[in-house]
């Protein structure tokens, strides 16, 4: 399963950035170009093992949205996105990310409490984002059904667990300069 996952991860392109290997990949990225058989066979994966109790989608900028607009598309459930900006509308909640590379602001808006939220996103490595967001929703009351990333790497997964927070992955890689390696896929 999840062959076509696979395989793209396997052919991903490698740059460097500092002493961080970072793979480019359609989900991860939106380069090379996301082709609809990958969307799809993510899709259903997830569908297939997240709680089905959720009354909202939460995907995080950028590259959750493809993936958060295609479950919302299978499910009929609607989709927030945790934007890089902010609107200033009412309720806006302002909180810190940092990943394996970089760092900013992320902005929760259209979350009350009591929502059953749904996360969506594309990638693990620190887990410093999930766990800012994670917070900032706990805060607000609003109720986390299950977190799904498609793609793991690093050690954020583990560290999220060490803390009780449980994230589901698809699949596990490393990165080195020899290109992307498959150390788990978690069907």
């Amino acid at each position: 399963m999840l062959k076509i996952l696979r395989e793209s991860l396997l052919n991903a392109p490698i740059v460097r950035r500092g002493d961080y290997y970072y793979f480019i990949h359609p989900i991860s990225d939106g380069v090379p170009q996301l082709e609809p058989e990958l969307l799809e066979e993510i899709t259903e994966h997830i569908v297939g093992i997240v709680s089905k109790d959720f009354d909202k989608i939460l995907a995080i900028e950028a590259m959750g949205i493809p993936l958060a607009t295609s479950i919302s598309m299978k499910t009929g459930i609607p989709f927030s996105i945790i934007r890089k900006r902010p609107y200033g509308l009412d309720g806006e909640i302002k909180l810190s990310q940092e990943t394996g590379y970089s760092k900013g602001e992320l902005y929760v808006n259209d979350v009350r409490k009591g929502d059953k939220v749904l996360i969506v996103d594309d990638v693990i490595s620190t887990g410093g984002t999930l766990v800012s967001l994670i917070k900032a929703l706990e805060d607000i009351g609003a109720i986390i059904t299950d977190t799904i990333v498609v793609i793991e790497r690093g050690d954020g997964l583990s560290r999220l667990k060490d803390i009780g927070i449980d994230i589901k992955t698809l699949i596990r890689i490393d990165v080195t300069e020899n290109g992307v390696t498959i150390e788990d896929t978690h069907e």
